[in-house]
């Protein structure tokens, strides 16, 4: 007896709702849809360019730790050191740039101008470093900044046009306003979940390119010290490294009768 009478409201079609996504959005015409693609696109370019520099950031830091857990200074010399890092390498960069301006030592009449000129093809190289790391993330900026006004362009249109429908039925039914204020409230949401992201996405990575930048500083400050002192002078973890591992050598050696 259950069956019988749940079967027919089974059988029922379930009701059409009237003033879903699609529905408000077809209400509000063609602005709401160019809002709504403005929008979509600049959310897919936050996260296109998150991703891409994420990977990139993430590349140089992996090259960074193998320079400093392999035998980058323990090569005889910075040419040497240099092919062993990859082509594109933005350490690699860095040791070429140094090896050039050290090639031109001999065309410089001073000392101290030879070390400005090294000093300043390193900075340069790090400047040029930074800047193509850095590429990208003012559209972030701007993405965060303006995507809440954009939405809110399409919330200021929705409640326009409720206030239009209210005007020409004479009165506030819920079947005139509801289309245009769920419009109103949907642009709102979609503006704050294209800024926030954006917003988070653009103060981590600066966060690390701030890291790389330091690490770069400190890496450049190193090959311009080995330059000018003819491979002499090394970082001082690699010294240490070295008298590490001599020091474990000798206690591992079997000692003479």
């Amino acid at each position: 007896m259950l069956i019988d009478i749940l079967a027919p409201a089974a059988g029922e079609a379930a009701p059409e709702n009237a003033f879903g996504f699609m529905e408000a959005m077809e209400q509000g015409g063609v602005i709401a849809w160019a809002i709504l693609g403005v929008l979509v696109i600049m959310s897919v370019g936050s996260f296109y360019i998150l991703i891409t520099k994420l990977l990139e950031q993430s590349r140089i830091l992996n090259q960074y730790k193998a320079i400093r857990s392999g035998g980058f200074w323990r090569a005889n010399s910075l040419q040497e050191a240099s092919s062993k890092l990859e082509k594109n390498s933005a350490w690699r960069q860095l040791v070429d740039d140094g090896l050039a301006a050290e090639s031109q030592h001999a065309k410089m009449t001073d000392s101290l101008e030879a070390h400005d000129w090294m000093h300043g093809s390193l900075a340069r190289s790090e400047a040029a470093i930074n800047a193509r790391l850095a590429s990208g993330l003012p559209f972030l900026a701007t993405v965060g900044a303006t995507a809440p006004f954009v939405g809110l362009l399409g919330t200021v249109i929705g409640i326009y046009r409720a206030m239009i429908g209210i005007a020409i039925a004479g009165s506030a039914q819920i079947d005139k306003v509801a289309g245009p204020v769920g419009e109103a409230l949907i642009m709102t949401a979609i503006g704050l979940l294209v800024a926030v992201p954006a917003v988070l996405a653009y103060n981590w990575l600066q966060s690390r390119n701030r890291r790389i930048a330091e690490l770069l500083s400190g890496f450049s400050t190193d090959v311009l010290a080995n330059i000018t002192s003819r491979g002499a002078v090394k970082p001082a973890s690699m010294k240490a490294t070295s008298t590490q591992q001599a020091a474990r050598a000798a206690t591992t050696a079997p000692s003479k009768a």
